[in-house]
């Protein structure tokens, strides 16, 4: 498989961590994506995080992102791309935690239009993917995103958001608010005997840029179960290639 610019490993020697020794999984490449955030209590956050994982906080406050974007290039290591599971819209619902010195992100819901990859993605990293009917266009510079989860028992959420980019691309400086919301290599899950497992990514820096989004519908929070208010802190980032690990 040929590496792509952002696949290398020389691109990976910014993270707080070594990859880990083994080889990764899989591949994949992100695209359009929309990083909104807004602050919440930090009691309100710890109460739902499971044994064994703290909550994370900046300037005291916990953060709870709603990210929207597409996939592509999804494969595992060695093998051609799957017909219905290579490419797909996806979105997620997080929250950033910590395990000793390792911080990563928590998820509360992850949709995705890619039956093959829900049922995988649960299978085989233990997170809650849902099936979902999900669109994503372009409008001029506006990315249109829609998202109805149709997964069978699973809380009804919805998303109707249109954004764009507003400036140029950026890489966050460490110690910001912007470099600790996206800067983060590990994610961490339950399975279903309880136990936490961790995950490992790999990838170069964030190119961000700011953005502005109009939300039509949003509750997918609300299906997580947070209540949002204000504006949230937004944020673009147009394309990265990601390495992904096993569970550990």
């Amino acid at each position: 498989m040929t590496e792509s610019p952002g696949a290398r490993e020389a691109d990976w020697a910014h993270r707080p961590w070594p990859v880990p020794e083994r080889p990764w999984l899989m591949s994949q490449r992100w695209h359009n994506l929309l990083f909104a955030h807004w602050p919440l209590d930090p009691a309100l956050v710890r109460a739902g995080l499971p044994a064994g994982l703290e909550l994370d906080t900046f300037d005291g406050r916990a953060w709870l992102g709603l990210v929207p974007f597409r996939m592509s290039r999804i494969a595992l290591r060695g093998l051609p791309r799957v017909p219905g599971a290579h490419r797909f819209p996806e979105l997620n619902v997080r929250t950033y935690v910590r395990r000793g010195d390792r911080p990563g992100v928590w998820f509360y819901s992850l949709d995705a239009a890619s039956p093959i990859a829900v049922a995988a993605a649960r299978a085989w990293f233990c997170l809650p993917y849902f099936r979902a009917r999900m669109q994503l266009a372009r409008e001029g510079p506006w990315i249109r995103y829609s998202s109805e989860r149709t997964h069978r028992g699973a809380a009804p959420a919805s998303l109707a958001a249109s954004y764009r980019p507003t400036g140029p691309v950026a890489y966050a400086e460490p110690g910001s608010l912007e470099h600790w919301l996206t800067e983060r290599y590990c994610l961490y899950a339950q399975n279903r005997a309880g136990e936490l497992k961790h995950g490992e990514i790999a990838h170069a820096p964030w190119p961000l840029q700011p953005a502005e989004a109009r939300f039509e519908t949003e509750t997918c929070t609300a299906a997580a179960g947070f209540r949002t208010s204000g504006a949230p802190h937004l944020l673009y980032a147009g394309r990265l290639d990601v390495r992904v690990w096993p569970l550990e």
